[in-house]
C-alpha cells in the first residue's frame, strides 16, 4: 500500500528515527518522537499502539482515550489550527486519507511532516496500522492489533451465510443536504462486509450525489440513513425529508418500514474500532433479529 507521506526528504529522517537510530546512541528511543493527531479515529489507533502525543483535537462527539486526557488541543479535524501546530514543533502529524487533498497542501506550506491514514475501509485501517507500526517501532502491537481483526473476521464471514444479499441504499446526510455513500467509503464498506449489495456499486466515488428518480429505479430493499456530522439536526432533516417529499412514498423499502438511521457512534466518516459492534447493528437490520 502506497505511504501517504509529505515531504519526502523528512520522511528519510522519520524512517531513520523509527528505528531508534540518532546523533546520541545514548538517548536512543522513540517516546521523544514528536506526534500529533488531527481525528478522533487516528487518536483510537494512537492509544491502541501506546503511542503518547503533543496535540489531539478537539471532539464533541467522542471522549478522548484516557492516555490523552492532559493533552492540548489543536482544533477541529477537518480545521486544525495550523499556526499552532507549527508552533508546537511536531515530528510527525497523523490525520485520516479523507482530508488529504484539504490539509496537505497547509501542512507542506508550514514544512510540517505528515502521514495519511487511509480509514475508508476496516481492511485499510489495519494496513495502515501495520505501516505506523513499522514507523514508529510499534510492530508487535500493529500485529496484535491485526490479528485480533483477523480472528473476528474469519468467524464473522460465515454468519450470513445462506442469507439472500439485500440491495442497499446509503443516503449521507449534512444538515440541509444529503448524498449518496457507495460501497467505496467506509459505511459503504460495512454495509459489504455484513452481506449487503449497495445500489451503486458501480461508482468509483465515495460519495456521489444522485437524484430521487434514479434511486426509486433502483429499488432498494433497505435505506440506511447517516450523519456526517450534526446527528440530531440530520435526523431530522431525513425525518422532514421522507415525511413532506412524496417521492419516497415511491420506493419499496419506505412502504415496507425498511428505512433505518445508523447511530453515529459506530458509523463515522472513518473506519474505528467500534466495527464489531456496527457490524452487528447492521446484521439486524438487513436480515433482521437473530434471535
Amino acid at each position: 500500500m502506497k505511504n501517504r507521506i509529505c515531504l519526502c526528504a523528512l520522511l528519510a529522517l522519520f524512517v531513520f528515527l523509527s528505528a531508534c537510530v540518532n546523533q546520541h546512541p545514548e538517548e536512543e528511543r522513540t517516546e521523544d518522537f514528536r506526534i500529533i493527531t488531527t481525528s478522533a479515529a487516528v487518536t483510537d489507533i494512537t492509544d491502541r499502539l501506546g503511542l503518547d502525543l503533543i496535540g489531539i483535537p478537539h471532539s464533541d462527539l467522542k471522549d478522548t482515550p484516557a492516555r490523552y486526557k492532559d493533552v492540548p488541543e489543536i482544533g477541529m479535524p477537518m480545521s486544525p489550527d495550523i499556526e499552532l501546530l507549527k508552533s508546537m514543533k511536531p515530528d510527525l502529524i497523523l490525520s485520516p486519507s479523507s482530508l488529504e487533498a484539504d490539509l496537505k497542501p497547509k501542512y507542506e506550506a508550514s514544512d510540517i511532516p505528515c502521514y495519511f491514514l487511509d480509514l475508508k475501509s476496516v481492511k485499510s485501517m489495519y494496513e495502515s496500522i501495520g505501516e505506523l507500526g513499522e514507523m514508529l517501532d510499534k510492530k508487535a502491537e500493529a500485529q496484535a492489533l491485526r490479528d485480533e481483526f483477523t480472528r473476528f473476521y474469519e468467524e464473522y464471514k460465515t454468519k450470513n451465510t445462506g442469507q439472500e444479499s439485500p440491495r442497499v441504499l446509503i443516503l449521507l446526510g449534512l444538515p440541509g443536504s444529503y448524498i449518496v455513500a457507495t460501497e467505496n467509503a467506509y459505511i459503504g464498506d460495512l454495509v459489504k462486509l455484513a452481506g449487503g449489495v449497495n445500489v451503486y456499486e458501480e461508482e468509483t466515488e465515495e460519495f456521489i450525489a444522485a437524484n430521487t428518480e434514479d434511486m426509486a429505479g433502483r429499488d432498494p430493499d433497505i435505506i440506511l440513513r447517516a450523519a456526517h456530522a450534526l446527528p440530531d439536526k440530520v435526523t431530522e432533516m431525513f425525518a422532514k425529508e421522507f415525511n413532506e417529499n412524496d417521492i419516497w412514498k415511491h420506493f419499496r423499502a419506505v412502504r415496507e418500514g425498511r428505512v433505518y438511521d445508523l447511530p453515529y457512534e459506530q458509523f463515522g466518516m472513518s473506519a474505528t474500532f467500534a466495527y464489531p459492534e456496527a457490524l452487528g447493528i447492521l446484521d439486524g437490520m438487513l436480515y433482521g433479529s437473530r434471535e
